[in-house]
């Protein structure tokens, strides 16, 4: 039982740090929304990011997490991080994403839920004492999730899109 509890955790701080920035952006408007990349180019002339990772998304993800982790129990730094993983995974995806020409926001399914579910996974393993099978699980069950849990939200008006 103590394997179910550790990946359900680990999966709610996950949904956590995802959640966040789409809340922040809900409640704080434009306002602290600064892309993270600047509005830098890469090589191919294409947005380093886009205008859809900001700063605010970072901070808000970072934050929530911390809090999350902390009603679990768990030692902030571990939230903190999560949260920072996470949305390093995002960026990464984002980074991806625009080398292949997905516009900023568009769909990329796996690519867009694998690195902000497996990144913080494998960062936080050891201190969320995941095995590697857990950590699989709750990619998966991340990757799954997010397409219901997204639409849900989009249905509720919490999130622009049904993806």
């Amino acid at each position: 039982m103590d394997e179910v509890w550790s990946g359900l955790r680990a999966l709610v701080l996950l949904g956590v740090a995802n959640a966040a920035p789409v809340a922040a952006k809900r409640v704080l408007g434009a306002r602290w929304s600064a892309p993270l990349d600047g509005g830098l180019r890469f090589i191919d002339g294409r947005p380093l990011l886009g205008p859809a990772k900001t700063v605010r998304g970072v901070v808000a993800s970072v934050l929530a997490t911390t809090l999350a982790a902390a009603l679990f129990g768990l030692p902030a730094a571990l939230g903190a991080t999560v949260g920072a993983a996470a949305m390093a995974g995002d960026a990464l995806s984002s980074f991806v994403k625009r080398r292949l020409g997905v516009a900023p926001s568009g769909r990329a399914t796996g690519l867009d839920q694998v690195p902000e579910a497996l990144l913080p996974l494998l960062v936080a393993r050891g201190a969320l004492d995941l095995s590697w099978l857990q950590v699989a699980a709750v990619t998966a069950a991340f990757f799954v999730l997010q397409r219901p849990v997204a639409w849900l939200a989009h249905r509720l008006g919490l999130h622009e899109r049904p993806y």
